[in-house]
């Protein structure tokens, strides 16, 4: 089945991740891949984060939350664009940093704001942002219910959130429901279709499109990428550990290519009224 690592062990995980990601030769290839260098870990290029800042109807006086923020991307990208408020919210404090002192750098128009916090527990009043957004975040979290909730929580009335996630196609044979959930994400199964999380944590799904081919496209594109500069890439990462890469990001395309991996952009606003839904939450995958 899907791995499911201990949360210390995923934090200090993306954390290597985010610094590495740092490195010249990675941010040569993110700018090649993303059309940013702000050391992604989510699959989102540059277009669709546009795409996201449109949706999020995102302009100066706008608060924006990005949960599972990371190094900043795309939470300062969206804030440097569109002029809005950024809050950036994850675990690793390294990732914190990171995007703090780029936005110093970058000099905002808007505030911008870093906090470490679990995003199953987000450490803020109700209505302190109009806005959301978090890239293939939940396909890596055992929480999603919760983490959709919190951020229900923290949000005014008729707020938006978009967000993209990886998922497994339903309606798979038990062998490639299994091959699915090894190469997908560490968390990418789900015991619940995300249409219902979202009602049940207080969100209108308002629309949800399939971006898998783009996802295999950019899949695609890192592959190419990565073989280009190999040599430099063993280098930073270890040539045993780089070839691990290579053949998990292998794998993973061709689940995506034989239907056995989705992505999906899902936009929704907050429930106006009432009560998110009465329901147990420590069920694997939600």
């Amino acid at each position: 089945m899907s791995r499911t690592p201990d949360k210390q062990d995923l934090v200090e995980h993306f954390a290597e991740e985010y610094r590495l990601a740092q490195s010249p030769i990675i941010r040569e290839v993110e700018r090649a891949v993303l059309g940013c260098d702000y050391g992604a870990t989510s699959w989102t290029t540059r277009a669709e984060a546009e795409r996201v800042a449109r949706l999020l109807g995102l302009r100066a006086g706008k608060r924006l939350l990005e949960v599972g923020a990371g190094s900043g991307w795309p939470g300062l990208f969206l804030a440097h664009t569109t002029g809005c408020d950024v809050t950036l919210v994850d675990v690793p404090l390294a990732a914190i940093r990171i995007a703090v002192e780029r936005a110093i750098s970058e000099q905002l128009d808007g505030a911008c704001r870093g906090a470490v916090a679990d995003a199953a527990a987000l450490p803020f009043s109700h209505n302190a942002f109009d806005a959301i957004s978090h890239s293939d975040v939940l396909c890596c979290l055992d929480t999603k219910r919760s983490v959709l909730r919190a951020c229900r929580q923290v949000v005014r009335s008729g707020a938006r959130m978009v967000f993209t996630v990886i998922s497994i196609a339903p309606g798979l044979s038990s062998s490639d429901y299994q091959r699915a959930a090894e190469c997908g994400p560490p968390c990418v199964e789900a015991a619940v279709e995300y249409p219902t999380l979202l009602r049940q944590a207080g969100w209108d799904l308002i629309d949800h499109v399939d971006v898998t081919p783009e996802f295999a496209h950019t899949v695609r594109r890192l592959l190419s990428e990565w073989k280009a500069r190999a040599a430099g890439l063993r280098e930073v990462h270890g040539a045993t550990e780089f070839t691990e890469l290579v053949i998990r990001r292998r794998a993973a395309l061709q689940a995506i290519e034989e239907g056995l991996l989705k992505r999906g952009l899902f936009v929704t606003d907050a429930v106006a009224t009432g009560e998110p839904e009465n329901v147990d939450t420590n069920r694997k995958g939600v």
